[in-house]
């Protein structure tokens, strides 16, 4: 399975973790390729260096850094919609999205960022988590093409 997570919306980072996650356990390889808004789910939620020029840094000060700055992408109300899909899914033990990221990141879930998306939003290495890969549209049809399935999350 290969999909594409284009999108940084809490509740569509859920989707893709939650069916990267199901896919992995019923046996299937899957590879996320995270390009232009998606990266911001990678991001670290800590202070990193990296050096930046001055529209990089605009650029990174704007975007959320990571799988917890994320919003809904409907009824997110100043975030009082987000903190009671939080509670909703904590109160009926759904894991949170960092658990899920953690999670297919030890299922084997491939976890690969545009570099020409990066290149663009002026996202350095350095501001991503572990164990994330770096490639381009053409590894990315590559995977696609031996895949039994696909899917474009935005």
């Amino acid at each position: 399975m290969a999909n594409v997570v284009f999108c940084d919306d809490f509740d569509k980072a859920i989707a893709a973790f939650i069916i990267a996650n199901g896919a992995a356990a019923a046996g299937y390889e899957v590879t996320l390729f995270f390009t232009f808004w998606g990266l911001n789910i990678l991001r670290k939620s800590g202070p990193v260096s990296a050096r930046k020029n001055l529209i990089e840094k605009l650029f990174g000060f704007m975007m959320p850094k990571g799988a917890n700055r994320l919003t809904l992408s409907k009824m997110n109300m100043a975030g009082m919609g987000l903190a009671m899909i939080k509670g909703i899914m904590k109160h009926k033990n759904v894991m949170s999205l960092p658990e899920l990221i953690a999670q297919a990141q030890h299922s084997g879930v491939r976890m690969v960022v545009c570099t020409m998306s990066m290149d663009l939003m002026g996202i350095k290495r350095e501001e991503l988590i572990d164990g994330i890969e770096e490639g381009g549209v053409a590894m990315f049809i590559d995977q696609l093409s031996q895949s039994s399935a696909g899917l474009f999350i935005s």
